[in-house]
């Protein structure tokens, strides 16, 4: 639970609004570097743009197209550096993209494109390039489109599997550091005196609690709220007075959406990277935890950031656009297991299509409007998210006047880091194959990484927690205590969807409502009337946001 009171009463070097992957890795090297630091999420973390990702660590292959080869240089670096930090989440994946002669990028400009990857990824640990003829191509992927196929290539990036788990690391890691991170909290006004942000008002969104945390001559404030951060602009309060609205608005949001399938006829080994007939848009086809994760959509959203979901024209548009690529798959509405949509937080940039916005993050001083201790972030990647950490703590240091330490995330690892030879895995299948499945354990691990051994210890305590939450999946039920106990989870939604995969993997998750509550009033303490409540919440969150229209229409 959260204490606003003790907040209220503290101060603060450095004040971060927003907990998904740039405020948690921002939390966390600040804390690490010695800022008495402060984190505020109104919803869980993780729960915005984060969770909404493709869940690659990717160079972005495409940025060459717009010269952006700072962008791209920077994006491989840092997946270098992941694979290090946090090789029990990123893992290297092999993409292929197939080569037609009516697409706008001919074999020789994508030939040319690999070998300029590679080239910007000249540190990393991670395969080369390789280009397929046609003849070879046809021998691996059989069931792909053969017309004006002129061969393939195929080269590595990462994925990150379970996205909101990289994220919620930083955060623990930022609280283990000393940090204070705090989910649920809405930060409803921040009130400028003179040419500084005094105070930010924020309320608890379960108690209804409000307070007023007071900043010191020193605190700086920075906005990572991803698509939010020109609604927390505007509740600046300047000198007592109304809210008044931002300059000039700062984010162009972009939506894009996927569709989570089964293994279906046809479906490739690999990762497919694609051109899609329809408008040329680029999108994968990408195996995923024994399913396929087939996005993204990209066009322009002006909505509630609060509520997005698939439409039922975007998801035509990527079973489309999949069953063109591969003919055979036949793939319809009903294939489709889950949905998710997020709205990208770009740089406001009117004039250009979606497609064709930067993908760069900018560091927004708000000091040319007259606030000195105010930092919007504007963009970011999953990627990136570390070196964006460091390059808002260095001038989070520059407006305190201080000489920075040295930035410490590019070699400390994660809590959760673990090599797969570790012999922590061999000790727990020693330990508890008796009572949990070795293919469970594995699965922890693959999850938890070095925690997992938190985890398995629970089942010591309560013999039930070893048991399965589902017979067709691999979880526990000790992962339901320990996302609560340990992993500041507060709601179903929390425990289903950000700290596990359940509810992606498995009918929405519904049908394990009843298994979580049951553990949740036996083991964390909810009552009747807390389970009650969650469930209603869980059942309208996954109306709301996951369930296509056209499924919920059949439904009524």
């Amino acid at each position: 639970m959260n204490n606003l009171q003790v907040v209220s009463n503290n101060t603060y070097d450095l004040v971060v609004i927003g907990g998904g992957i740039n405020g948690a890795g921002a939390a966390r090297d600040a804390a690490l570097r010695g800022l008495k630091t402060l984190l505020i999420e109104k919803n869980d973390f993780s729960s915005g743009s984060t969770s909404w990702s493709t869940r690659l660590i990717h160079g972005g292959l495409r940025y060459l197209e717009s010269f952006e080869f700072d962008l791209v240089r920077e994006s491989l670096r840092e997946r270098e550096i992941l694979l290090h930090i946090a090789p029990h989440l990123v893992k290297p994946l092999l993409l292929t993209i197939p080569i037609y002669g009516d697409h706008s990028r001919p074999y020789r400009k994508i030939q040319a494109g690999m070998v300029l990857y590679d080239i910007l990824s000249f540190d990393k640990t991670l395969l080369s390039h390789r280009m397929l003829p046609k003849r070879k191509f046809q021998l691996l992927f059989p069931d792909l489109d053969f017309e004006e196929l002129r061969g393939g290539a195929q080269y590595y990036d990462c994925q990150v599997a379970y996205a909101e788990r990289l994220c919620l690391e930083n955060i623990l890691a930022a609280q283990e550091a000393g940090a204070t991170v705090l989910n649920y909290v809405k930060v409803k006004q921040l009130h400028q005196q003179n040419n500084r942000i005094a105070a930010l008002t924020c309320s608890d969104c379960f108690t209804g609690e409000e307070v007023t945390v007071k900043l010191n001559s020193r605190t700086v404030v920075v906005n990572t709220s991803g698509p939010w951060v020109d609604q927390i602009l505007e509740s600046i309060t300047p000198d007592g007075s109304t809210p008044s609205s931002s300059e000039s608005k700062k984010i162009g949001a972009t939506k894009g959406s996927h569709i989570i399938v089964d293994p279906f006829v046809g479906a490739p080994m690999t990762a497919l990277y694609v051109e899609a007939k329809t408008d040329g848009r680029p999108f994968f086809i990408v195996p995923w935890l024994g399913k396929y994760l087939i996005g993204t959509t990209d066009k322009r959203f002006h909505g509630n950031l609060d509520q997005i979901k698939a439409d039922n024209s975007e998801i035509d548009y990527l079973l489309t656009e999949t069953n063109r690529i591969i003919p055979i798959a036949r793939l319809s509405r009903q294939d489709v297991k889950f949905t998710y949509s997020g709205v990208r937080p770009l740089p406001w940039e009117e004039s250009k299509q979606p497609g064709k916005i930067t993908r760069k993050h900018i560091l927004y001083d708000h000091t040319k409007e007259g606030i000195v201790n105010l930092i919007s972030l504007i963009g970011g990647k999953l990627t990136t998210y570390r070196q964006v950490g460091e390059e808002i703590v260095d001038a989070v240091y520059r407006k305190l006047g201080s000489q920075a330490p040295v930035c410490p995330t590019k070699q400390k690892p994660l809590p959760g880091a673990i090599l797969p030879n570790d012999p922590r895995l061999k000790k727990a299948l020693d330990d508890y194959s008796d009572v949990i499945p070795p293919t469970s354990i594995h699965h922890l691990f693959s999850i938890y990484g070095a925690k997992a051994v938190e985890v398995l210890a629970l089942t010591d305590k309560s013999s039930d927690l070893a048991e399965a939450i589902a017979p067709e999946l691999p979880d526990i039920k000790a992962q339901i205590v320990y996302a609560v106990n340990s992993e500041l989870a507060r709601t179903l939604v929390d425990i289903a969807r950000r700290r596990t995969s359940l509810a992606m993997l498995s009918h929405y998750g519904l049908d394990l409502l009843p298994v979580m509550t049951e553990i949740l009033a036996k083991h964390c303490g909810w009552s009747t009337q807390d389970c009650d409540r969650q469930i209603k919440d869980y059942h309208t969150y996954i109306q709301q946001n996951c369930i296509p229209d056209y499924a919920l229409s059949e439904q009524s």
